[in-house]
């Protein structure tokens, strides 16, 4: 892209308007930390579907002509912008953060054509480099460790990797090459020696994130089409980077507390006496649950919005509520694809609004998927989305808690949709190159607002597909996955960089959708998936079954053993999220989200906190009984034995089977609850607190766990301290829910010793 020499610029508002010999751009100071970097190579403004309303803050800039260019500041961020658009960050003491690179890109050396036919010949296929409609190159300075993007392949740190932003559903086992999966969040930490900071690329057509793999002189993005348009984010850590980037975004909104709890589900679950047996195998096997999810099957010919009722004895509601008088919460499959069908009121409804995509000729556009042809909703269409929103209510009406949308990137059977199927973008027509990425995203969107407005409840939404600024919508999970233990190792980088991406609620499927598994991967996976944010067991037809009890009674103790450590933390689980939907904090962090500065966290893949109190050093090695666990800076205590060790340390670790090692900083006040078999099923009248010695402190959160009256102040807020002997103290911060705790007791640990038990009184600040 030639910009030529800068012309001309004024400064408006916040809006620093640029005259290149070539191209008009601008730069804009969204907040004092936030600047947008855009040019309307294809559109004159912003047509953004991540953020949602007006973002910006106050903020004072000063523009100033210099030798070496024009420099915009903010008093927090200095830009400097030069001939040919390349703009280059600073902070507040003139320090290089993030600059363009100069020079042109070097790609690594490729095949000729003769020998790419020669290697597609033995079935090695090669990409072709692709033209894209603009490229930005940024300068590598040699320390960058490169955070998020979402649910990509590979390791926590993607230096030295390349992706690709298109949502794909591709159910080959995923190995580290693979470039794009279901998601695509075009947002990516940089952390240095020196600084840290965002970069966030709104364009939601195909695009390439190159972190240094062909150069180590650079790092690249760039979109096959769209604007240029995208966010420098500042801050002190990462913490601060991604406050700001879900600023923009959106957070998260607080779960239902069930939700946090445990989920069985299977692609295989057929018919009432499925259900019934696995109802009945969580509670006779003392195994916590509170959710049921139905694949595909429960459906009529596979036809969204209907239910298969000869598999229910007639009536599925009575079956639902039956499930319900237990605790569990059914969840239900919702695909887009819809039948192609005389009298299927869907199909005739959509097509007679013109709710579908379309053919550039006008004609509805047809593919198959699992009911056989079928039409796709064009969840672009404001109307659209109002409409598939309503039709909820039909799963409403059975009993169902909630949605599980699938096969939203859009996935097809007779090849991907063509870039020139016919969508619409709010109030204008686009196409599907453009709309892709974000179809997921407003199909989310669609069932969210829809459950919300019919239901009240905090909704309940599952998305396979996501784009940046989901997290409003919906939670997610990585996809099919398999039964390898490749697969659990890749699944602690995977959650945790979808919480560096803003996406905190997602999970793996536990022990892994396609393949067998085995008893021993089971048994480590349910470690894992005991500290994911979502906690649910899936597999498909035609694998092995993986219910805890089919495997005997050691792995089914080791089983419950962690289902019923999820459920002690759940309390600590939705103060975290409660912390989330304010600051855009993940649940899952990886260590560097808490210890920048020490270069073992920087890389580490095989452990993470839960929050900033708990570590968990699972075992994702076959065969293996011990581990080497490293502990950050500070003081742990042994989760199991109460042993204390000082960090930074490196430790060889006991862990025969039925153990996670797990570790809790010194200064921790866990909030935990009492045994039960699904969330509500005692009173929350008691609350106990797992104190360990330090000075530390513990904003602890309750509310009704259901709806939205948390917003209008129906909620109760505590602030707990405790002292390096671990005696605490509380006091209520926020006394706004009718049902506050009865009894509130503190179980004091200390190392070699047994915990002491004392109650704590709470008064009203």
């Amino acid at each position: 892209m030639n910009y030529g020499k800068l012309k001309e610029y004024h400064l408006s508002g916040r809006k620093l308007f640029l005259q290149f010999a070539e191209q008009e751009a601008w730069i804009e100071a969204v907040t004092p930390e936030i600047i947008n970097v855009f040019c309307g190579l294809d559109e004159p403004e912003h047509r953004s579907k991540a953020i949602e309303g007006d973002k910006t803050l106050p903020v004072e800039i000063r523009v100033e002509e210099k030798e070496d260019g024009l420099w915009m500041d903010t008093g927090n961020v200095r830009v400097r912008i030069c001939d040919d658009f390349y703009v280059d960050f600073y902070d507040s003491e003139g320090r290089e953060v993030c600059a363009d690179y100069r020079g042109k890109r070097a790609p690594l050396e490729r095949i000729s054509e003769e020998h790419r036919k020669l290697l597609l010949s033995e079935g090695h296929a090669r990409q072709e480099e692709k033209k894209n409609a603009f490229e930005v190159l940024k300068k590598l300075q040699g320390t960058e460790h490169f955070y998020g993007l979402g649910d990509k392949t590979g390791f926590l740190d993607k230096r030295h990797y390349e992706y690709e932003m298109w949502n794909t559903d591709d159910p080959s086992p995923h190995t580290d090459c693979y470039k794009a999966l279901y998601k695509s969040i075009p947002f990516f930490i940089t952390l240095t020696d020196t600084h840290v900071y965002g970069i966030f690329a709104d364009n939601t057509c195909k695009g390439y994130f190159n972190m240094g793999q062909e150069s180590e002189d650079y790092y690249w993005f760039g979109f096959e089409g769209g604007n240029l348009d995208y966010y420098y984010i500042a801050g002190d850590s990462m913490a601060d980077v991604l406050s700001r980037y879900t600023a923009l975004t959106g957070t998260c909104p607080l779960p239902q507390r069930w939700a946090l709890g445990y989920h069985q589900s299977r692609w295989g679950y057929m018919n009432q006496e499925d259900v019934e047996y696995i109802a009945d195998g969580m509670r006779d096997h003392d195994i916590p649950c509170d959710s049921i999810h139905l694949d595909i099957d429960y459906m009529q010919d596979y036809k969204v919005f209907t239910w298969n009722e000869g598999r229910y004895h007639g009536d599925a509601k009575a079956c639902l509520e039956r499930l319900a008088e237990r605790g569990f919460k059914p969840v239900v499959i919702n695909d887009p694809g819809v039948k192609k069908e005389a009298g299927y009121s869907i199909y005739e409804e959509g097509v007679e609004n013109g709710y579908f995509a379309k053919t550039p000729e006008g004609d509805t556009y047809i593919n198959a998927v699992w009911p056989g042809d079928a039409a796709f909703p064009d969840f672009g269409n404001p109307q659209v989305r109002a409409w598939w929103g309503r039709r909820q209510q039909f799963l409403l009406n059975q009993g169902v808690r909630g949605i599980w949308n699938d096969m939203n990137e859009p996935a097809s059977f007779n090849g991907p949709l063509p870039d020139d199927v016919v969508f619409t973008d709010e109030d204008r027509e686009s196409t599907h190159a453009k709309m892709h990425n974000v179809y997921g995203h407003l199909m989310a969107k669609a069932a969210y607002e829809g459950l919300k407005k019919l239901d009240g409840r905090r909704p309940f939404v599952i998305t396979r597909a996501c784009y940046a600024g989901s997290q409003k919508y919906a939670l997610c999970w990585t996809g099919d996955n398999n039964s390898l233990w490749a697969h659990i190792q890749m699944a602690i980088p995977q959650l945790c960089n979808l919480g560096l991406s803003g996406m905190p609620f997602a999970g793996t499927d536990v022990g892994g959708f396609d393949s067998d598994t085995t008893p021993e991967l089971l048994a480590r996976w349910v470690q894992v998936g005991c500290f994911s944010p979502f906690f649910r067991n899936h597999s498909a037809m035609g694998t092995r079954r993986q219910e805890p009890w089919q495997f005997g009674p050691e792995i089914l103790n080791i089983y419950r053993k962690y289902v019923k450590l999820r459920y002690r933390l759940i309390p600590y689980i939705y103060d975290l999220f409660y912390e989330e939907e304010k600051t855009g904090a993940p649940v899952m962090r990886p260590l560097v989200f808490h210890y920048e500065k020490d270069e073992t966290a920087r890389t580490c893949n095989d452990e993470f906190m839960l929050g900033s109190r708990i570590l968990a050093a699972p075992v994702v090695m076959p065969g293996m009984t011990k581990r080497m666990v490293y502990l950050p800076e500070g003081t742990w205590y042994d989760y199991w034995t109460g042993e204390k060790t000082e960090g930074p340390a490196w430790m060889v670790k006991d862990a025969p089977l039925d153990t996670c090692p797990i570790y809790v900083k010194a200064g921790s006040i866990i909030p935990v609850m009492e045994e039960q078999s699904f969330v509500g099923e005692k009173p929350a009248d008691t609350l106990i607190l797992e104190v360990y010695p330090g000075a530390g402190s513990w904003e602890h959160y309750l509310d009704n766990g259901e709806d939205f009256a948390y917003r209008d102040g129906a909620y109760h807020q505590y602030h707990f301290t405790t002292d390096e002997d671990g005696r605490v103290t509380g006091s209520i911060v926020h006394a706004g829910y009718e049902k506050p705790y009865e009894t509130i007791v503190a179980r004091r640990h200390r190392s070699g010793q047994a915990p002491v038990t004392e109650q704590i009184r709470c008064e009203r600040m």
